[in-house]
């Protein structure tokens, strides 16, 4: 076989290669095997028929057929690997020649990865959020914890704001009562923003057995979107009881014997909340200084195909989720369906610059991923997908995903490298010293190159 490279652009090669027919032996008589296999002739067992019969009865193109397509993946495979080649996607093959008893001739087209020169990047500065822990976030945070521990109690009197209401909905449109537009013993807590707008100002001053008439945008159901006529009754009003901040409530919301020990525990827990932010955040604004560095062809191909991905992820899995369409959700968004188009290329190019320059920097410095690391992300990404980390892993193991779950452990060691080099300061202009927790590390910078990249797979 002789074969020959020509680089279109960049990002594209187009292979030439020439086969003898001799080479064509093998995939030749399995095609001769697999016709046999398929037909019948009258006076000859099944499998037996001679391959002058086949050749008489069917053609010997549709033999010529079978053994090309047969021979053609593992030709186009020792052409990619003679060229030195790192193909995306699928080729775009041409059989330019075939002449029986003496040649086969195709071309194959096919995007590669570019190559990239990884500058000096121990330059890079950024700045990020500095972590501090008021008061008010600890007493705002020991506040909620007390909210888990109200108790409610009827009252004879007219709702006011943080009081709990029981209440019964009517929503109408065009005059129409919705078929999901009724709903009874609904309890809401007034001020909490959590049901239509305008119901709190409805509710506010009603007694038990008092109802209001207001008009709201629905937010979901069949009438999403629609402006409705929503009538409210109060079948009940509850105060809200908060218990005592003291020494007793620490001991039954927590571990603590002391408000005091409580309050600190609270800090702490604020403080590594903002820390890991923190570090979350110095990866994304690294990344972006490194992207800034390198320039990265993009492959058209590859770039549409993950920009239809990206769209149809959004309107089939998570838009319909949620109950909404495109249109929709654009609308909600206050975008044109120019203005979506251009972000979604713009997260497409980036994902893809991004996997590109980290998996470069993987090879170059030869980061392996050991079989800890691949567990500990495991565990990581189960807990996100809010399955066990047996089925997860199951899940992983019959999609074949596991080089991919490799490869997104390997670029968040790349871009950790790179953060590691990189001088960053806070707000106050501290210098920040990330974690040298590697669990924490990691996670970190996989989750700020899993944000970027929005799981491209190139």
């Amino acid at each position: 076989m002789k074969s020959a490279v020509e680089t279109l652009n960049p990002t594209r090669v187009r292979l030439t290669v020439e086969v003898p027919f001799e080479e064509l032996k093998a995939s030749l008589d399995a095609a001769y095997k697999k016709i046999n296999q398929q037909v019948t002739v009258k006076g000859f067992r099944k499998g037996k028929i001679p391959a002058r019969v086949i050749d008489q009865r069917f053609g010997r193109g549709a033999v010529l057929e079978e053994a090309v397509n047969d021979a053609l993946p593992k030709l186009y495979t020792e052409a990619v690997n003679e060229a030195e080649v790192n193909p995306l996607g699928q080729p775009e093959v041409d059989i330019t020649e075939l002449k029986d008893g003496e040649l086969l001739a195709f071309t194959a087209e096919v995007d590669i990865r570019p190559a990239i020169e990884i500058p000096d990047f121990s330059g890079i500065e950024v700045t990020v959020d500095a972590v501090e822990v008021t008061d008010e976030d600890v007493e705002k945070s020991v506040e909620q914890l007390r909210g888990r521990f109200a108790s409610t109690s009827p009252v004879e009197r007219a709702a006011a704001e943080g009081d709990v209401v029981t209440i019964d909905l009517e929503a109408k449109v065009d005059g129409e009562v919705l078929p999901d537009g009724v709903a009874t013993g609904v309890q809401y807590t007034i001020g909490s923003d959590e049901l239509l707008e305008g119901i709190d100002e409805a509710v506010t001053g009603l007694e038990a057995g008092g109802e209001a008439t207001f008009t709201s945008t629905l937010k979901g159901g069949s009438a999403e979107g629609k402006e409705a006529e929503v009538t409210v009754k109060v079948t009940q009003v509850a105060a809200r009881e908060l218990p005592e901040l003291d020494d007793e409530f620490a001991q039954m919301a927590s571990e603590f014997d002391t408000l005091d020990e409580l309050k600190a525990d609270s800090r702490k827990r604020l403080e590594n909340m903002k820390q890991y932010d923190q570090a979350t955040q110095a990866q994304e604004r690294v990344l972006d200084e490194l992207l800034k560095l390198v320039e990265v062809p993009i492959p058209e191909k590859l770039l549409e195909d993950e920009i239809n991905t990206r769209k149809h992820n959004l309107e089939h899995h998570q838009l319909g989720q949620m109950g909404l369409t495109l249109e929709k959700y654009l609308e909600l968004q206050g975008k044109t369906v120019e203005e979506f188009d251009a972000e979604t290329e713009e997260q497409a190019v980036k994902g893809i610059k991004t996997q590109f320059i980290l998996d470069e920097l993987v090879s170059k410095e030869k980061l392996n991923v050991n079989q800890d690391e691949l567990t500990e992300h495991l565990m990581r990404r189960a807990a996100s997908s809010g399955m066990s980390p047996d089925q997860f892993a199951q899940a992983v193991v019959e999609g074949n995903q596991v080089p991919m779950l490799v490869g997104e452990v390997a670029r968040g060691k790349a871009l950790a490298l790179v953060v590691e080099s990189a001088k960053v300061v806070d707000t106050n202009g501290e210098p920040v010293v990330m974690d040298d927790d590697e669990d924490e590390t990691a996670e970190a910078a996989e989750s700020s190159e899993a944000k970027a990249e929005e799981q491209t797979e190139a």
